[in-house]
């Protein structure tokens, strides 16, 4: 899905703080513990016109790109599915670090690459989710750091200027919902948890609690982005799952071998940060198949990464 994450990182006079661009601020330092800033919400959703939802003190917008109407081999993709852009916002002191990830046409992307770089922000990944998707769409991560106020403005404006581009709020198509007949019972137990129903799409997601990731300093957590998810949609015996794996570097290529060999096509491997510590890698997959043996494919590739459970 397509995001845009908020952290504090500027002063409330709009400079950065000397602490953030001095030598001790480096990737390997952490300069604001979760839970020790307070974002101002009622600011954000002043200024963006949007409302979203908060955990642990971070802030997350959703926009549904329920305008897009995309199918791939066959299965429609819903903003549950992976169709989803997001903006996350994260206190740190009294500034906001922005992180995200944008659902782009290929009509957008350029217009709103420009817009990006007009507010402040910076492009860190452009990729794919899927193969054979018609119609085409990418998916843009950007960075920013600066005032709540200067970040939030920057957000609304990259957002509107998607708006502008298709001639359409891109949320307000109708929302539409997939057929689900697989027991999600049977796939809990096979993944060891439970997910949660959206439109006939059942997602997992599967945290990194081992693993104390840090962009410019500051934690990001499961709910900014984080994460490998797994969702699906379909029958027992044609089901279809789409997701993304968040791999430490020495796990690439285990969960890549692991999930080919279990039917499971790997469709991208890419950097979602630059500045990260230390370096994550994700990975885009789709498969295509009875919803066991997918899910015990998924389930070997997953226990190649950290602890292999899913949070």
């Amino acid at each position: 899905m397509a995001a845009i994450w908020l952290q504090s990182c500027k002063s409330s006079s709009g400079s950065v703080p000397s602490s953030l661009t001095g030598p001790k601020n480096d990737s390997n330092t952490i300069i604001c513990l979760p839970g020790s800033s307070k974002l101002d919400i009622a600011a954000i959703e002043r200024i963006t016109g949007m409302k979203g939802a908060e955990k642990n003190g971070e802030y997350k917008i959703t926009i549904p790109q329920n305008d897009l109407q995309v199918v791939v081999d066959g299965f429609r993709i819903i903003p549950p599915m992976g169709l989803g852009s997001w903006a996350c916002f994260v206190p740190c002191r009294d500034s906001v670090m922005v992180m995200g990830d944008i659902v782009l046409t290929e009509t957008d992307l350029f217009a709103v690459q420009e817009e990006v770089i007009r507010q402040g922000f910076t492009v860190t990944g452009i990729h794919n989710h899927f193969v054979r998707n018609h119609p085409n769409v990418m998916y843009m991560h950007v960075d920013g750091k600066g005032s709540v106020t200067d970040m939030a403005k920057g957000v609304k404006a990259i957002f509107q200027r998607v708006k502008i581009v298709r001639g359409h709020d891109p949320k307000e198509g109708k929302a539409d919902s997939v057929t689900n007949t697989l027991s999600f019972a049977k796939l809990d137990a096979i993944l060891g948890q439970k997910g949660e129903l959206s439109k006939g799409v059942y997602k997992y997601t599967i945290g990194r609690p081992d693993v104390m990731l840090r962009e410019h300093g500051i934690p990001i957590s499961s709910f900014a982005g984080f994460n490998t998810w797994a969702a699906w949609q379909g029958s027992e015996d044609k089901a279809a799952v789409a997701g993304d794996f968040a791999m430490l570097e020495d796990e690439v290529e285990p969960v890549i071998n692991t999930l080919i060999k279990n039917g499971i096509e790997v469709v991208a491997v890419h950097n979602h940060m630059v500045h990260e510590k230390p370096h994550i890698f994700f990975l885009h997959y789709w498969g295509i198949g009875p919803a066991e043996k997918l899910a015990i494919g998924l389930k070997s590739a997953i226990a190649k990464t950290g602890k292999g459970k899913i949070h």
